[in-house]
C-alpha cells in the first residue's frame, strides 16, 4: 500500500531500502529526539532487522518509509493501541537532516493522520515529542495536532530527566 500527498510518497519499506535507512538514521540528532529503542549508532544490520521484522509481521505496526523526489527521506509509523486504548493511534517519526525544515514530515504526518482514520476504528491519533524537540512540535500544530498536556519530568533521555508533550488530533475534528 502507498500513501500519496502532495510530493512525498509514504510506501513500505523495502529490503533495497536498507542502505540508505542506515545512511539517514545513524545521526546522533536524530537519535536523540526518539526512543531508545531506536538504535544508536545505527548501522545496515539494524536496518535489515527492522526491514525483515516489519516483513515478517506482515508490517501489523504500520511503518512507512517517506520518499521525496525518489528517494527515502525518513520513516513514519502507526502504532494502534489496544485495551482501554483501543480506539486511539500513536504515531512516530524521524527525518533525515538535511531534509528538516522543507515541509516534508507535516505532509507525511497528515497523510498517515488521514490513512489512520479512515483505515482503522481509532477516534483520536498522538504523538508525544519531547518538549524540548520544536521543530516536532511546530510539524504536529502545522498537522492540526494540539497540545494536550506537558509532563514534566515525564522520560530519560542520555540519562538526562526531561520534560514531554502529548499532542493529538480527534476524528470528529479533523479537518482534511
Amino acid at each position: 500500500m502507498k500513501i500519496y500527498s502532495d510530493d512525498i510518497i509514504l510506501r513500505p519499506w523495502e529490503c533495497s531500502d536498507a542502505e540508505r535507512l542506515a545512511a539517514i538514521a545513524n545521526n546522533k540528532k536524530i537519535y536523540d529526539n526518539l526512543r531508545d529503542g531506536f538504535p544508536n549508532p545505527y548501522s545496515i544490520e539494524d536496518a535489515n532487522k527492522f526491514i525483515s521484522d516489519l516483513q515478517q509481521n506482515n508490517n501489523q505496526q504500520k511503518m512507512f518509509a517517506i520518499e521525496y523526489d525518489g528517494i527515502v527521506v525518513g520513516g513514519i509509523g502507526a502504532f494502534l493501541k489496544e485495551d482501554i486504548y483501543r480506539k486511539n493511534a500513536e504515531i512516530g517519526y524521524y527525518l533525515g537532516e538535511a531534509y528538516w525544515g522543507k515541509g516534508i514530515m507535516t505532509k507525511a504526518v497528515k497523510a498517515i493522520t488521514k490513512y489512520i482514520f479512515d483505515n482503522f476504528d481509532v477516534i483520536r491519533v498522538y504523538a508525544e515529542p519531547f518538549a524540548r524537540n520544536t521543530g516536532s512540535r511546530k510539524t504536529l500544530e502545522k498537522a492540526g495536532f494540539r497540545l494536550e498536556a506537558q509532563l514534566k519530568s515525564n522520560v530519560v533521555k542520555n540519562n538526562v530527566i526531561e520534560d514531554s508533550c502529548i499532542y493529538a488530533v480527534l476524528k470528529n475534528e479533523y479537518i482534511r
